[in-house]
């Protein structure tokens, strides 16, 4: 494995985080649209998933950035999961909330696994390159 090329624990955490955001988009727009939305024929909150598609070039880069503050943002779309399972009428809308729920804790395990895994790599990387000494 070369120093560029990441671990695969890395590379499993990179599209664990991309496959669950884009699974969150994916969701948002057919819950809001077709499955349960909150007025026949779809509703404007389906304009909720347009924050989520803005990390998106970031995780595909690899940026260690994106990776952290979408850590934190995605804890708003876990609420609004949570609200609407506990107070959702409609047990389809119920389930997608579930669903919402269990796709934002994915992101955040892979987003937080996926820092502190590059993080410990770069470390052990670093401890690997011997110290120049400069001999007289």
């Amino acid at each position: 494995m070369s120093p560029s090329s990441p671990s695969f624990a890395v590379a499993t955490t990179r599209w664990l985080a991309v496959g669950s955001l884009v699974g969150l988009i994916v969701l948002g727009l057919a819950w809001e649209m077709w499955l349960a939305p909150l007025r026949p024929g779809g509703s404007w909150l389906a304009l909720k998933v347009l924050p989520l598609v803005v990390p998106l070039a970031g995780l595909y880069k690899n940026r260690m950035y994106t990776y952290r503050w979408v850590s934190l943002m995605i804890w708003l779309y876990f609420t609004e999961g949570v609200v609407r399972a506990w107070s959702d009428n409609v047990p389809a809308g119920r389930m997608l909330a579930g669903l919402e729920v269990l796709l934002c804790l994915m992101l955040f395990v892979a987003c937080a696994m996926h820092v502190r895994l590059r993080l410990r790599d770069a470390r052990t990387a670093r401890a690997a390159v011997p110290l120049e000494t400069s001999i007289p």
